[in-house]
């Protein structure tokens, strides 16, 4: 971190002298000044984080009151930070800061999830999140089982014991702090976190449970487990069950809307997510890319009449060498365009998230596309080349090399990632599989008509219940279940975290405006346009809102 290295450099002037030391190094006020917004960015997440108490967390009105009290003094000693001859990524990192003060603002003011949102108290996870993040607010501290290395260790059986015991006191104050919540489709949804969560228990007891990260699934148990985590396992399970149990029971008495209303939304796009779009924006953006997907799809099908359809592989061994195949093929392309460089734990990263056959019966929208075809999937699946990015090559500026708080990665990671779908396809990833195509149209309405159905729940203009009769009915070929586990799942997110459900889409078409600045700038200056080095240039800032890479790349936009 640079600001590490500042203060050895002061260290090494304040010591005793020597006629043969080389003379120190100058120290701009610029890079000095920069190294204290990143000191000042330490002590934030410090403070961000709930004051714990016996390893549980102080969620309470009162604590919470106490750290919106303080948010003054951060914004005051933000702005005292002297930002002259700052390079532009300098003084982004000083708007990404100011970004997430937003973001905490939102959720003290607005958001609430400790008094509004169930959900928020869910905290053991079995799956590494595909972006930087949970996706979701979510209390602390997470129980994330997919980072231990099992069989545990004894350090770490004692230290999952530890947290797992605090879960039942954790679900305690979660009821205390919910009282005055009246947010009914929070409440109507919110026991699904819970069910999931009790049954993630319940297979880590029978030595089932499935994990997922970057280095792929594996399954684990308790083999070796001590007592004391056996019973912890035990106690997180019984008080994790009873809690979804209150919640169903609660939710007829919780009869409030749910959404945060346009205003708020509005505000949480221009302060939090640095968003050039607002509400009415966004919906314009949905319906043209619902209509223009759709559209495009029954052309795909019109083109390909004369083609034999795709032949399902039912039987798992050659789907996965399938599987296998066209993973190598996508990388390969990725490679061959520029689009990423050729990196050992990049392929590997791609690799880990290889799907497996999935029987009809048990089919969501996304198997049902992945029946036929697994690459639609496995582009979108470069969220993990980002992740592998983040862990192995970290990012040079302290503000960056760390995910960002409050989901403000959200445009950036899934509209990026959606985005991959559709330009690898345009780059020639299904030349030689025509039906291909048709998939990559089926998703992109799929994602289109679930963020739109999102915005109106914002909006309260309609329920969860109607949000998910709208995502699946506009979802082509029959493939989404109003009543589906999945649909149920996005549609409870969307509302649970503004703006995810639409940045699919919105993120999307920032990445267009980031190619066609430099497309445009290229033209200009008389020479090709490379798209290895636009993607590089884009890639270099970091996992931050499109709106600060569009600063940093310069160039004229069209608007």
């Amino acid at each position: 971190m640079r600001f590490v290295l500042i203060l050895a450099t002061a260290a090494a002037i304040a010591g005793p002298s020597s006629a043969a030391a080389s003379p120190p190094p100058v120290v701009s006020a610029a890079t000095a000044t920069h190294a204290q917004l990143a000191s000042l960015f330490s002590e934030w997440r410090q403070f961000v984080s709930p004051a714990m108490t016996a390893g549980l967390p102080n969620y309470s009105a009162a604590a919470m009151a106490s750290k919106k009290a303080a948010l003054p003094v951060w914004r005051k000693r933000l702005a005292a930070i002297d930002q002259t001859g700052w390079s532009v990524s300098d003084k982004d990192d000083a708007r990404l800061f100011e970004a997430e003060i937003n973001g905490f603002d939102f959720f003290l003011r607005t958001l609430k999830p400790w008094s509004r949102d169930p959900g928020f108290y869910q905290t053991i996870f079995a799956e590494m999140s595909d972006v930087p993040a949970h996706e979701g607010p979510s209390a602390e501290p997470n129980i994330d089982l997919w980072k231990l290395a099992w069989p545990l260790s004894a350090a770490d059986d004692a230290q999952l014991a530890a947290s797992l015991h605090n879960v039942p006191a954790m679900l305690a104050q979660a009821k205390r702090n919910l009282a005055p919540s009246q947010a009914h489709d929070l409440w109507a949804f919110g026991d699904r976190a819970f069910n999931e969560q009790a049954d993630a228990l319940a297979a880590l007891q029978a030595g089932t449970l499935s994990l997922n990260s970057l280095e792929g699934r594996r399954t684990v148990g308790l083999d070796g487990a001590s007592p004391a985590l056996r019973s912890a396992v035990g106690e997180a399970r019984s008080a994790t069950e009873d809690f979804a149990l209150w919640i169903k029971a609660e939710a007829p008495r919780r009869t409030g809307p749910s959404g945060i209303g346009k205003d708020n939304y509005n505000w949480y796009l221009k302060n939090v997510l640095l968003s050039p779009y607002s509400w009415d924006d966004q919906v314009v953006l949905l319906e043209r890319e619902l209509d223009r997907s759709l559209a495009s799809l029954r052309l795909e099908e019109a083109r390909n009449r004369n083609l034999p359809p795709i032949a399902e592989i039912s039987d798992p061994v050659a789907y996965r060498k399938m599987v296998e195949a066209r993973t190598a093929k996508l990388y390969d392309l990725l490679i061959a365009t520029g689009i990423f460089p050729d990196k050992p734990y990049y392929r590997a990263a791609l690799a880990g998230q290889m799907g497996v056959y999935t029987p009809p019966a048990e089919r969501n929208f996304f198997t049902h596309v992945t029946a036929l075809d697994p690459l639609p999937l496995s582009s979108h699946q470069t969220h993990w080349i980002e992740l592998a990015r983040l862990r192995n090559e970290p990012h040079p500026s302290p503000l960056r090399d760390t995910p960002p708080l409050f989901n403000i990665y959200e445009d950036r990671s899934e509209g990026f990632a959606t985005a991959m779908e559709e330009i690898v396809m345009q780059e020639g990833l299904y030349d030689d599989i025509p039906h291909g195509r048709e998939l990559v149209w089926a998703m992109l309405a799929n994602r289109a008509a679930r963020g739109l159905a999102s915005l109106r729940v914002q909006a309260n203009q309609i329920d969860l219940a109607t949000a998910g009769q709208f995502h699946a009915r506009w979802t082509p070929r029959g493939w989404s279940d109003a009543s589906s586990k999945l649909v149920g799942f996005e549609q409870l997110l969307y509302l649970r975290q503004p703006g995810y459900g639409p940045s699919y889409i919105v993120g999307k078409a920032e990445l267009d405006e980031l190619l066609a600045i430099q497309s445009h700038q290229a033209e200009l200056q008389g020479r090709p346009f490379s798209l290895a080095d636009a993607f590089a240039k884009i890639y270099a800032a970091g996992i931050v809102p499109p709106s600060l890479i569009k600063a940093e790349i310069g160039g004229e936009a069209a608007r």
